[in-house]
């Protein structure tokens, strides 16, 4: 079996000849999806949305699961070749509703883009008590893909792929207290950790079920203007992380550095599409390549700017990703189960 990417060992950047300033549309070019099926999560808006029409436009058919249906259909129309259906992923009954009726049209499915999420939140519990940002960007996600398994295995060669962030750079994953019921709530402590357990999540993915012609990714999107991502946080939060100066204003180096929105979906329909990622899997992407791992130690300098690209090491870690799927399943009472078991590979042991 393939060398899986456990400590980050084929986190290299590819040379793709993209960059950050490369859109959707021209990653996908020459790109054909005829007969292929996608979901996209949350693509009536912003990123998802741009990544939806980037798919069809290239063939495939995609089904958009959403929490607004009367929204999304005013986004999505005149796009061809797109279905919406509801989903909230903070809702567990809601996925496997959603999951069922797509079974039972007996489709495979080729893509599964998990790109919806929620940032920067007060602290809310869903309806088993877990906290917004780890049920939504999470949890939700792994109920998802497991309930859609049999579909993801059924197309014999199919991509998951996790919308995460450079946000996992705030906090590693928390074992001992994952839902702040014995800390005080952070917000940027939660999304931080939601999107470190979503590139753990993406790893441990890969390694289970590649045999199966299945491969599972992660990814940073950009710092992205004009998406409604950040629309519940304070001000004070941007002051915190150094985006906005004292006077509540944008600093001048972060406004350059934003993405556009086609830019911003550039890297989910790259990760999603190029032949380049045939045969690797469980990487972290950024700007429509390979992102490059930082050390452990930030004082060795790297091509990466600490806490503005790259991926964190704690975010590979073989350990914390099978603790962690373990952990996931005994929350969400979802056991993903691959052909009546696990392979090899996927079973904990710390002195592996």
């Amino acid at each position: 079996m393939k060398k899986s990417n456990y400590q980050g060992t084929l986190q290299h950047p590819l040379g793709s000849g993209f960059s950050a300033t490369s859109t959707a549309t021209e990653v996908i070019k020459g790109i054909n999806l005829n007969g292929k099926i996608a979901i996209v999560t949350g693509g009536n808006a912003g990123i998802g949305l741009e990544t939806t029409k980037a798919l069809a436009a290239a063939g495939a058919i995609v089904i958009v699961p959403s929490r607004d249906i009367e929204k999304a259909k005013k986004n999505l129309e005149g796009i061809p070749n797109v279905e919406i259906e509801a989903i909230d992923l903070s809702k567990p009954d809601t996925i496997d509703i959603f999951a069922e009726k797509f079974l039972a049209s007996g489709r495979p499915l080729h893509l599964l883009i998990n790109n919806a999420g929620i940032m920067w939140v007060p602290l809310q519990r869903n309806s088993q008590g877990i906290e917004s940002q780890l049920s939504t960007n999470y949890l939700g996600q792994f109920q998802l893909v497991a309930r859609l398994w049999p579909a993801l295995k059924k197309a014999n060669g199919a991509r998951v792929i996790n919308v995460s962030s450079l946000g996992h750079h705030m906090a590693p994953f928390n074992f001992n207290d994952p839902n702040f019921k014995h800390r005080e709530y952070q917000t940027l402590l939660g999304y931080g950790q939601s999107k470190t357990a979503s590139n753990l999540f993406a790893l441990e993915l890969d390694t289970r079920v590649k045999a199966h012609q299945v491969r599972a990714y992660s990814l940073h999107p950009g710092s992205i203007a004009g998406t409604e991502l950040a629309r519940d946080a304070d001000i004070e939060l941007f002051k915190q992380m150094g985006f906005f100066d004292e006077s509540g204003n944008i600093r001048p180096e972060i406004q350059a550095s934003l993405k556009t929105i086609p830019q911003g979906a550039a890297t989910t329909v790259w990760v999603a599409t190029t032949p380049l990622l045939n045969h690797i899997g469980g990487v972290y992407c950024e700007d429509a390549d390979i992102a490059e791992l930082l050390p452990e130690d930030t004082s060795v300098q790297t091509n990466a700017k600490l806490h503005q690209s790259g991926v964190m090491a704690y975010s590979l870690n073989e350990y914390d990703a099978k603790r962690l799927w373990d952990l996931t399943e005994e929350m969400t009472g979802v056991k993903f189960i691959i052909d009546g078991g696990q392979c090899v590979e996927g079973k904990l042991s710390k002195n592996q």
